[in-house]
């Protein structure tokens, strides 16, 4: 069994549910409960993901045996940089080397489209995306940003 990863369109039927995926894992972790759908609804207006289409963006989806098992994008932070943004698995498919596979072409598509450094910023609660990016040559950077959800930036050249 093998992952395969697409570039999707964030407002289109795969790209829009794995986003509201995305989101409603990450509040419920973030607020410790299940998060209702006025609450995504609100997270999706002021979180928006038009931008995650080329030439300012990409959003990838990832499956595993044909199976649709997350997504992954990058938004044109500045000349050269790229923003790593909405990485996602459902949780039934973690641990089967999707995360790796879906950030590798995430990479890909960024050098493809002229990029040269990658920047992200995750949560303390994220711990298996500090995992994640960590070890696979990611350093942790000053902030970059201010988002008041993010408590770790990090920063890689790539290839």
């Amino acid at each position: 069994m093998a992952w395969t990863v697409e570039a999707v369109d964030p407002n289109g039927p795969v790209g829009g549910l794995l986003i509201r995926e995305y989101f409603t894992d990450i509040a419920a972790r973030y607020w410790g409960r299940p998060v209702t759908e006025a609450e995504i609804e609100r997270v999706l207006e002021d979180e928006p993901s038009d931008d995650l289409v080329p030439p300012t963006g990409l959003l990838l989806a990832a499956s595993y045996d044909g199976e649709l098992g997350g997504c992954g994008g990058f938004r044109v932070l500045s000349p050269g940089v790229a923003e790593l943004t909405r990485v996602f698995l459902r949780p039934a498919l973690r641990g089967r080397g999707g995360s790796v596979a879906l950030l590798t072409a995430i990479e890909r598509a960024a050098v493809a489209a002229g990029l040269t450094t990658a920047r992200l910023d995750t949560r303390k609660d994220l711990v298996e995306a500090r995992r994640l990016y960590a070890g696979n040559g990611y350093v942790e950077i000053p902030a970059y940003n201010s988002s008041p959800y993010a408590d770790h930036w990090f920063e890689k050249r790539l290839a």
